[in-house]
């Protein structure tokens, strides 16, 4: 099955910090990706995320707007929007010092 990419849009990018908006349409997904800092994710409304691991693994993920949550780097993962509808969230990434 083909999904609507998801959209990235990079807000603020230095030597601290990169803040990444990214868009999905209704089942739009970011495809397989690696977490190369740790970051913290801040939805922006209400929505469900599907969460593709390694080894098979498939879990939801419901997020509530303004509530941020914290992942490690190294997360490895394809990212669907499986809400009714377009679905945003802010990903913000610590670079290393």
């Amino acid at each position: 099955m083909t999904r609507p990419k998801a959209q990235p849009e990079v807000l603020i990018d230095n030597d601290r910090v990169v803040v990444t908006k990214w868009s999905f349409a209704e089942g739009g997904e970011t495809g397989w990706h690696r977490h190369g800092h740790d970051y913290v994710v801040v939805p922006l409304g209400d929505g469900l995320l599907i969460l593709e691991e390694p080894g098979g693994v498939v879990r939801e993920a419901p997020l509530t707007s303004g509530v941020p949550y914290f992942r490690p780097e190294g997360v490895e993962h394809n990212v669907i929007n499986g809400g009714a509808g377009p679905y945003a969230f802010l990903e913000i990434e610590v670079k290393r010092a």
